[in-house]
């Protein structure tokens, strides 16, 4: 008598259903492509050859305040005056580190979209180009803001714990509380402008990086070329307006000292600090327009 094999399977449902979960819409597509850019740019979730550069620039921008802050320390006991290698006004400052890392950031977050060509598929959500600037602005401002922000908070806080007095030393500098802030505001939005402007241009990161970097030496050697010798105690000049990467520090001195400062290359120039300010901000605007026209056509 034969028997019939029996055969045992599984029936699986796959059909699809509706999602029920929160609908963000466009606000939270913004901060979403926000958070991404920072990680990115941070080298979170990536491999640890992408946190070396970053975290190694941000460390030499504190190296300054650290060094600071051991003089204090050593000195607080003796008879001599206490030495301060750097000040407030001084840190908010376009350094070697500042620049190398909004060369690498700026096209980090922004030539690989291209290259990759995966902006389709962002734009596939609720997000027009205007909230692609908005979040690769505000990615990189936040990103600089943070960098430049940082070492001021380590010499506040170190110098306020290695002076003789605690309290008076916060109650004699409380002014630093928000021109630092502003001041650090100012050159991160000018850089990051600046930064992903020139780095929506090309595809390629070590190219956007080349221009960001060679956009800034070069105003600065034409600038230079234009003043001649200038030392401190000399007449200021126009000039130094055409110098891009120091620009913001004119802006810096309006915050801290009410004024141009007297030891500077602007000082004694006519209406100097009122066509540094329209400079700023005609280069604000340029860049941003820039950014609008580069992506409107995604909205098409």
């Amino acid at each position: 008598m034969s028997t019939t094999p029996s055969v045992s399977g599984a029936v699986y449902d796959r059909g699809y259903r509706p999602y029920d979960g929160l609908r963000g819409g466009r606000h939270a597509g913004r901060w979403a492509l926000v958070r991404a850019s920072i990680r990115r740019a941070l080298g979170l979730r990536r491999s640890w050859q992408q946190k070396v550069a970053p975290f190694v620039l941000l460390g030499i921008a504190v190296v300054p305040a650290i060094v600071n802050v051991g003089i204090g320390y050593v000195t607080r006991d003796s008879q001599v005056e206490q030495i301060s290698i750097i000040t407030y006004r001084d840190y908010v400052g376009v350094s070697t580190a500042l620049l190398v890392f909004v060369a690498l950031a700026a096209p980090d977050v922004m030539c690989p979209d291209r290259r990759q060509r995966v902006l389709p598929l962002i734009f596939a959500r609720p997000l027009t180009g205007d909230d692609y600037v908005f979040a690769k602005l505000t990615a990189i401002c936040g990103l600089l803001f943070g960098f430049s922000f940082i070492p001021q908070v380590v010499l506040y806080v170190g110098q306020t714990l290695v002076s003789d007095g605690a309290l008076d030393y916060v109650s004699g500098h409380t002014d630093v509380l928000w021109k630092v802030p502003i001041s650090v505001a100012l050159l991160s939005a000018y850089y990051a402008v600046i930064g992903v402007a020139l780095a929506s241009l090309t595809s390629r990161r070590i190219v956007g990086g080349a221009s960001i970097i060679g956009l800034f030496l070069v105003t600065s050697i034409i600038s230079g070329a234009v003043m001649g010798e200038w030392e401190e105690g000399m007449p200021g000049s126009y000039a130094v307006l055409l110098n891009l990467l120091s620009l913001p520090l004119i802006l810096r001195d309006l915050v801290f000292l009410g004024h141009n400062d007297p030891d500077g290359p602007l000082n004694g120039v006519t209406y100097g600090a009122p066509i540094a300010i329209a400079i700023y901000v005609v280069v604000i605007l340029g860049g941003v327009a820039l950014l609008h026209r580069r992506y409107r056509w995604i909205e098409r």
